[in-house]
């Protein structure tokens, strides 16, 4: 299945880790969030990502561009340095489409701008590439697809207003946007759409 990476903002809450760089770049340990999100999305099995690159996006393919899988994983070196083997990988199975969606566009139109590498596929797998979580992948499919649904997220209780969403007694969402009272989720952005919902969305509207 097809993972949307949303990797094109400018990062404004995580400016001071994020002035010269995207947030996807922003280090988790040694290696990126973007990597991170990447690997844990490879682990159930969805290797083939589509990055709607904007703000900085010149590093997010340099970063993979330059990639060494020597840096994350054991390997034998010899021949004085010309020949390395690598015992495992990381990254040799996954294929990764970057597409540039505009400096300034919101969500809803990075998600329309990469619709053609989407494909026909009837289900596919989106994120915002600037959180982690040990979400059950499977289990959110699962969820989709047994209530019949369009498109669904992963909510998080906080105290942030940023991405605010209320929901009704079946699960379903009732609202979006910038709540005032203490008693709401935040979209967490895992998310799991079906293809229709390019069918909802017009030129300029979010998400």
């Amino acid at each position: 299945m097809k993972v949307v990476l949303f990797c094109g903002g400018l990062g404004t809450r995580l400016r001071e880790n994020s002035d010269t760089s995207p947030k996807p770049l922003v280090k988790v340990g040694d290696r990126p969030i973007i990597w991170h999100l990447m690997r844990y999305y490879a682990h159930y099995g969805h290797n083939e990502f589509i990055l709607c690159l904007g703000y900085r996006g010149d590093l997010i393919k340099e970063y993979f561009l330059n990639y060494s899988e020597a840096m994350s994983n054991d390997f034998t070196l010899s021949e004085g340095g010309r020949r390395i083997d690598l015992h495992n990988s990381d990254v040799d199975d996954w294929k990764i489409t970057f597409a540039d969606t505009g400096l300034h566009s919101n969500i809803g139109q990075r998600l329309m701008a990469v619709r053609q590498y989407v494909g026909d596929d009837e289900l596919f797998l989106a994120n915002y590439s600037d959180g982690l979580s040990d979400v059950p992948i499977d289990a959110m499919i699962d969820n989709l697809q047994e209530k019949g649904a369009t498109a669904s997220f992963v909510a998080v209780r906080t105290s942030q207003s940023f991405h605010a969403a209320k929901f009704g007694d079946d699960g379903l969402v009732t609202s979006l946007g910038e709540l005032g009272d203490a008693d709401f989720w935040i979209n967490g952005g895992f998310f799991v759409m079906r293809n229709k919902v390019f069918d909802y969305i017009r030129e300029g509207e979010e998400l």
